[in-house]
């Protein structure tokens, strides 16, 4: 099983070469037509055929084995209705606009019963089948398309019931026999449709434009990148026991990427995100250039910062490094599809009812939270991409693991989904985090907490601690088949000395370790807790999440150098900002 990535924020560097594409000139399309009034054409259209496909599939011709095709027990339409914008600006122009809009049916179509189907253990995906969608309210069009993707979804599904059932035949008995979908009772929650998008283009390019000019000014910052990407969608979901969802959602990300080289090869970037509910919210523009030219002088710091070594010892990580670190060596592994599959590391699948953090520690995933204190939060949603309803879970009371996060494939223990259904367009929905919250009742404030830092490194012999101030991304293999462990790229570190001397910046770490070793050496937090947005990616696509959590103090952290590229920075100095202004002569 690949890694679990998680680039919260965007920041890995293939999201930095995404980036770069974006930079490329890109056709500007027709600015989408406006939504019309909440009529539920596309609704009635997806309701009518699916009930017409269930009532026809399954019943064959005469003289035809029944049980070669069986009719579907489950059958559900799931659509994706966008409207967005991208605006990238780099070096004080803009480099890229695209505006479109779109509509995409994902068709789940099920063979057998819920105790075993078509996507059982390796066939998940042989359930989905999805199509692009007639943008016109055209219920005719809708339904050809949606007819055509549910013969094409049934065919696949029953060409893998097929294999289902001959490999039942011949495998050994499974450690988890629950069943492959669970039953839940269905919703009817019709909103209406989101508002039609509607961006002042012209103000936002001179925004984007102000902003990645700021980089001119730093002739050892190589790239820099400036997006805005905003979007409006409705979300339709219909199925076979009776679901009809329509939930709306609307988003603003604003992403600032810079990026040098430091004379010995090594790549340093920095990365801030900036997110609300809709474009308008999103923080005013001196506060935007002071984080730019914040995150410009850090990087022209990190150059001429010391490489670290390999170290093994106390650390604060922020709040929002925090955050990553949580979502990243915790979320993963309580998501529910983990605990059950041969090929699953199933790292706390036995702990039920056990302590595995620290007993001031709680954490629990509610999507139902639109913001924490006055920030929009990205894992927010109201129903599940299963038409569940969002809803609160404690993961985790005082120490102690209570459930995990639930979709409707069935764990041992769990039967039933907890509205935690989430997938990307175009992935079979899976257990996955939303908004992430961690809290602690061992809060102290943040000078105590690095005194405690420097207590540490004393009792350990050692000359100074870690304090992560920002990370990047990591990722979490949970295969059985490999080392249970995880990797997080911290993006600004410092060294805090017990004799005195100033905090010192360093670069090159990555933190790496075991997922229950790190989360028990958590000894505090402090008490404010600090919020990262972002995207994760993971076998049901790349969504939207959120995390909070405090700072904390880990009595033991282990780190290891980075890769350290060898190509040297440009040769070429930058050419001059002003075109009127002379060339500066080569270093």
């Amino acid at each position: 099983m690949k890694p679990h990535t998680v680039a919260l924020g965007g920041a890995t560097l293939a999201s930095l070469l995404a980036l770069a594409a974006l930079s490329s000139p890109a056709p500007v399309q027709a600015a989408a037509a406006a939504r019309p009034a909440p009529d539920n054409v596309l609704v009635d259209a997806m309701d009518s055929e699916l009930h017409r496909a269930l009532t026809s599939l399954g019943n064959p011709p005469p003289g035809t084995d029944p049980a070669q095709q069986p009719r579907p027990y489950f059958l559900s339409y799931a659509v994706s209705d966008n409207d967005s914008l991208t605006l990238v600006a780099q070096y004080g122009a803009i480099s890229g606009v695209s505006r479109g809009r779109r509509r995409i049916a994902d068709v789940q179509v099920r063979l057998g019963a819920p105790s075993q189907d078509n996507t059982h253990g390796d066939h998940r995906n042989s359930a989905l089948t999805t199509i692009p969608l007639p943008l016109a309210d055209d219920r005719a069009a809708i339904a050809r398309s949606l007819w055509f993707a549910t013969n094409r979804g049934y065919a696949k599904a029953l060409d893998s019931f097929l294999k289902v059932k001959t490999e039942q035949q011949v495998r050994a008995k499974e450690e988890d026999a629950s069943p492959d979908f669970s039953t839940e009772q269905p919703k009817s929650d019709l909103l209406p449709p989101a508002p039609p998008l509607v961006i002042d283009q012209s103000a936002w390019e001179a925004r984007l434009r102000q902003l990645s000019s700021t980089f001119q000014h730093y002739p050892d910052i190589f790239f820099n990148n400036v997006s805005l990407q905003a979007s409006t969608e409705t979300d339709y979901f219909v199925s076979s026991e009776g679901a009809r969802v329509a939930t709306p959602s609307h988003v603003a990300r604003l992403v600032i990427v810079a990026r040098t080289r430091a004379a010995d090869g090594m790549d340093l970037f920095r990365i801030e995100t900036f997110e609300a509910d809709e474009a308008a919210h999103l923080p005013d523009q001196k506060v935007l250039l002071d984080k730019a030219t914040a995150m410009a002088k850090n990087l022209v710091d990190l150059r001429s910062a010391p490489v670290t070594e390999p170290f093994n010892g106390p650390a604060i990580l922020s709040g929002r490094a925090s955050a990553v670190f949580f979502h990243e060596v915790l979320g993963h592994r309580l998501e529910g599809q983990r605990q059950r599959g041969d090929e699953e590391g199933q790292t706390f699948t036995k702990l039920l009812g056990k302590p595995i953090v620290p007993s001031f520690i709680s954490v629990a995933d509610d999507p139902t939270l639109t913001q924490f204190q006055g920030t929009s939060l990205s894992g927010h949603y109201s129903y599940d991409d299963e038409g569940q309803p969002a809803r609160r879970v404690d993961l985790i009371k005082d120490g102690v693991l209570e459930t995990f996060l639930m979709s409707r494939l069935p764990i041992a223990s769990f039967a039933n989904s907890n509205g935690h259904g989430r997938a990307e367009t175009g992935h079979m929905p899976t257990g996955r985090q939303g908004n992430l919250i961690v809290t602690s009742s061992k809060a102290v404030t943040d000078a105590q907490l690095r005194q405690m830092l420097l207590d540490e490194a004393k009792k350990q012999g050692k000359p100074y601690g870690l304090y992560f101030e920002d990370i990047s991304s990591g990722f979490a293999v949970t295969s059985r088949r490999s080392p249970q462990a995880f990797s997080v790229i911290p993006l600004v570190v410092y060294r805090v000395y017990v004799d005195g001397r100033p905090d010192e910046l360093v670069r090159g770490v990555s933190i790496v370790g075991t997922p229950q070793a790190a989360l028990n050496r958590i000894l505090a937090t402090d008490n404010k807790p600090d919020i990262f947005n972002g995207i994760c990616g993971a076998e049901s696509g790349s969504i939207p999440v959120s995390a909070v959590a405090p700072a904390m103090l880990v009595s033991e952290i282990e780190t290891q150098r980075q890769a350290q590229g060898t190509a040297r920075p440009p040769i070429i100095p930058p050419p001059p900002s002003d075109p009127n202004a002379p060339a500066k002569e080569a270093k």
